[in-house]
């Protein structure tokens, strides 16, 4: 019996408007009155994921950071965290501003949580619209969410760093990333998304071992659950993990070709037409038509 839900957000809980659907909102609220825990799981900082988290109310901590942190989003009860050592993350940074990237810097979860930044390039148009999309989100607090410091490795040993990302041309970030890979790579994770049509490339660098599927797996864990009890619905590679975990993988219909391919991953429709709610009331709430 599914007794917890993991969703993934851009491209599956999200319209491609970034919205919600309502009968998304529907069919997680009957979900969580059927007695199933439902989350989301997703590779965003827990303070850019929470308004979610509290827009849907949601019963379960969230999995964010990759599955690096799973915290309530209301009460901000850290449930599980996983952190990056002081000297561990000023390699990291040091590397970064080697190769030309512009670190973000993902600090106090213990909080509400904090972005540090001392420089961001010109050039790199992605980073400067995510820092004012990050502003207008936090409103008030975008002060404390997102920190412009003089420089980043004066400011590390304030904070307790969970969360590293680096952005730049596609070139000097491939070289950045075979460096941390040889250099680095049994003391963290790293998690790259390349666009080459925009010569862009963000490197996600996290606490060794953490995945979505990690997290999913230690909720469930925590909740004295096992994989069969598990449900999780994702579109892309990093859902990878927790879909093979889980006792019952769903793919949107939108899901990138790798995962449609998957024999073992069931599908439900696109997530411009509420693929989530489709899958809830086929799996949890056996509505299908």
């Amino acid at each position: 019996m599914i007794k917890l839900l993991a969703l993934d957000l851009d491209g599956t809980l999200l319209d491609s408007r970034g919205k919600v659907p309502e009968a998304n909102r529907e069919a997680i609220r009957a979900a969580e009155d059927a007695g199933v825990l439902v989350t989301i799981a997703t590779g965003r900082r827990f303070r850019d994921a929470r308004p979610l988290g509290l827009e849907l109310d949601l019963n379960a901590p969230l999995i964010t950071h990759n599955g690096a942190l799973l915290k309530f989003a209301f009460s901000l009860e850290t449930v599980a965290a996983s952190l990056l050592d002081l000297d561990t993350t000023r390699e990291i940074v040091r590397v970064g501003k080697q190769f030309g990237g512009n670190a973000l810097v993902s600090a106090d979860p213990h909080g509400k949580g904090s972005m540090l930044y001392d420089r961001i390039s010109d050039d790199n148009i992605p980073l400067q619209r995510y820092i004012e999309w990050a502003k207008l989100l936090h409103g008030d607090e975008a002060e404390h969410a997102v920190m412009h410091v003089a420089d980043l490795h004066d400011a590390l040993p304030d904070h307790e760093v969970i969360h590293i990302s680096f952005s730049g041309g596609c070139e000097p970030m491939a070289r950045m990333l075979d460096f941390l890979r040889e250099e680095l790579d049994d003391s963290i994770t790293i998690l790259p998304t390349i666009y080459p049509h925009l010569d862009f490339t963000l490197i996600d660098i996290l606490p060794p071992g953490a995945t979505k599927g990690t997290g999913v797996e230690q909720l469930a864990a925590l909740n004295g659950l096992s994989a069969e009890n598990v449900m999780v619905i994702g579109d892309n590679f990093n859902d990878l993990d927790m879909l093979e975990y889980a006792g019952t993988p769903v793919v949107m219909g939108n899901a990138t070709a790798d995962l449609l391919e998957r024999a073992e991953f069931y599908k439900t429709v696109s997530n411009n037409e509420s693929g989530v709610a489709a899958a809830i009331n086929r799996f949890i709430l056996k509505q299908e038509k």
